[in-house]
């Protein structure tokens, strides 16, 4: 009888302790990994970084009289977008499809208050984390359109165009190109960390806005230089430090495929210095300071759809090819006479195009669907959705704005400059208005 009871408090031990450790197996699966924690957060931050990057490299090309205002545009994303994104941002973006799919939505994710303590099952980080990376993402885009209507447009109606544009133009594409429900994420569209979503609907709406807006008075008649060329190089050093989070924080992870992304970021925005430098040396016998920014970004744009999918001799072609087409870009944009002051179009819609297509020819063994053929298809289809659902909402957008709140400057005020005229300001002591 004894033998028998030991029997069965033995089977009864392993049956608790069985239980015991398939339960801390559950709750070690869920844990946090803290590693990929404190990369994904240091990621977020320097992606936000890029922000006040972004508004000294604008800022340091416009002339004295609006450098206050076109660095303000940046910064105003970082406070609209960023409390949209809180809102509805992230559901709209990554909740289950609704209204066929045109975006997505999740009553969880609304103001975030489902979250607090979730935890994403691959990659083990808070799912705050994910939602603040992401986030910066959706703040960073609609500030890079305001380089193409820089110096000529109201401060209110840019933040009502910004807010409408997040909403409408941003969520859905990223829904369509992100979200595991998304028609372009199902059928195998490659966007590593935003060719599509973020530089080609950018540089598709700068182009219709620069259209639509009209250029700035005198352009090209009277000679519009940057004010401070120093200030551009630094925020373009910011910018460039600052995409090793864009890029390699869109692994969401610590490992290989982080380490893949960082090298090849490095690779392309090197090559498509050297490039622009190299054009610049044969067809005018010297290198600028501008050009080489430039390169830098049109390197940095290529490679972000096919960060992690290439290697770096592809990194290189990348790079180094995207300079030679934006050098050729921005030289067409001053034959047909267009003002896209900042050259958004030119840089980010042209870099990321050939970005997006192009990773195709230089994929790494293994990614992508393996049939190149299939794959450049669906890569073009999903550069030209982009590019023409950003374009078409951009000027419904830019209508509706300017029908109602007007978006573009009076005359007077265009002379006087947005730091005076529309924030009561000057960015620097000695002020010469007609500068």
């Amino acid at each position: 009888m004894g033998t028998r009871m030991l029997g069965w408090m033995a089977l009864f031990m392993l049956v608790l302790t069985g239980t015991t450790l398939a339960a801390d197996a559950t709750v070690a699966a869920v844990e946090v990994d803290t590693g990929t924690t404190a990369w994904m957060l240091t990621a977020t931050g320097l992606v936000l970084l890029m922000v006040p990057g972004l508004a000294m490299f604008y800022g340091g090309l416009v002339r004295t009289k609006n450098v206050l205002g076109t660095m303000m545009h940046s910064f105003a994303a970082m406070a609209i977008v960023g409390t949209l994104w809180m809102v509805c941002g992230y559901s709209m973006a990554f909740g289950p499809s609704v209204l066929g799919g045109w975006f997505g939505w999740n009553w969880d994710f609304f103001f975030l208050k489902g979250i607090d303590e979730s935890i994403l099952p691959d990659s083990r980080i808070p799912e705050y984390v994910y939602a603040m990376f992401q986030g910066k993402f959706a703040i960073i885009t609609p500030a890079l359109i305001a380089g193409a209507f820089a110096e000529r447009v109201k401060f209110r109606g840019y933040c009502i165009f910004i807010a409408l544009w997040s909403l409408l133009v941003y969520n859905p594409l990223c829904h369509w190109v992100w979200a595991s429900d998304g028609f372009l994420f199902k059928k195998g569209a490659i966007d590593f960390a935003g060719g599509t979503v973020i530089h080609i609907s950018a540089g598709a709406a700068a182009l219709v806005a620069a259209l639509y807006l009209g250029a700035r008075r005198g352009y090209p008649r009277i000679g519009q230089t940057p004010n401070n060329l120093v200030m551009t190089l630094m925020g373009a050093g910011i910018l460039w430090v600052g995409w090793f989070g864009f890029n390699a924080g869109s692994s969401v992870a610590s490992g290989l495929k982080t380490a893949q992304a960082l090298t090849v970021t490095q690779v392309s925005a090197a090559a498509g210095a050297l490039s622009w430098m190299v054009i610049e040396g044969l067809l005018h016998k010297k290198a600028t300071t501008l050009g080489f920014v430039s390169g830098v970004l049109a390197g940095l744009v290529a490679i972000t759809p096919a960060a992690g999918d290439v290697q770096p001799w592809g990194a290189l072609i990348l790079g180094a090819v995207a300079s030679v087409l934006c050098y050729f870009a921005i030289e067409m944009k001053s034959k047909l006479g267009y003002d896209d002051t900042l050259d958004v179009f030119g840089i980010h819609g042209v870099a990321a195009l050939w970005g997006g297509i192009g990773l195709a020819l230089v994929l790494r063994p293994g990614a992508g669907c393996g049939d190149f053929f299939h794959q450049l298809w669906v890569q073009t289809e999903g550069c030209l959705v982009s590019l023409l659902y950003s374009a078409g909402m951009t000027l419904v957008l830019l209508v509706l704005v300017q029908k109602t709140v007007g978006f573009r400057l009076t005359p007077s005020e265009e002379m006087a400059g947005m730091d005076h005229s529309l924030h009561s300001e000057h960015g620097y002591g000695m002020v010469n208005l007609n500068s």
